[in-house]
């Protein structure tokens, strides 16, 4: 497979990974359009370390990262969209609520918590992949994880009554 059929391979997974972080369909096909822009003009200076998913995944963070700096030196609008709902399937009324809590829950993580999350539950990477894709210590990465699920099971009531009860340190339970 060339580099170019890789790349074409990784438009799908960098569309949902862009609208899963953006929330906004058309400013995600800006970011993904941006991102093979820049691999399609960068591909000579690939050096075939590691996947071309990665290294576009990178790409795309970068980018992201960009924006982000670029927003927040001047005034900006934000519109939020439902664009999630393209993510669920149709069900049963009570999982399409849960889904929707989960969806809400996961917008109102902090933007690298999120990050974390989609790489891996959405897109499947592995710790190592994922932390490469965002630059991190693969320790780093499971931390951000770690918080991430913990924020979400406590934001949708899935906090297990062990983690939630306080411990009583230095008293013997019967």
């Amino acid at each position: 497979m060339t580099v170019l059929d890789e790349i074409e391979a990784a438009i799908p997974a960098l569309r949902r990974y862009a609208q899963a972080l953006l929330r906004d369909r058309a400013a995600a096909d800006d970011l993904v359009q941006d991102c093979l822009e820049r691999a399609l003009a960068r591909r000579a200076g690939w050096r075939g370390e590691g996947s071309v998913r990665g290294w576009m995944f990178r790409i795309l963070v970068n980018l992201h990262h960009d924006g982000q700096r670029q927003r927040s030196r001047g005034p900006h609008l934000s519109v939020v969209g439902d664009d999630m709902a393209e993510f669920s399937r149709p069900g049963a009324q009570e999982g399409h609520m849960a889904l929707r809590e989960v969806q809400a829950a996961i917008t109102r993580l902090p933007d690298d918590q999120r990050q974390a999350l989609l790489l891996v539950a959405l897109e499947g990477m592995s710790l190592v992949e994922a932390a490469a894709v965002l630059g991190l210590a693969e320790g780093t990465l499971a931390s951000r994880l770690g918080r991430a699920r913990a924020s979400l099971r406590a934001a949708t009531g899935r906090e297990s009554a062990k983690a939630v009860r306080p411990r009583n340190e230095g008293t013997v339970q019967p």
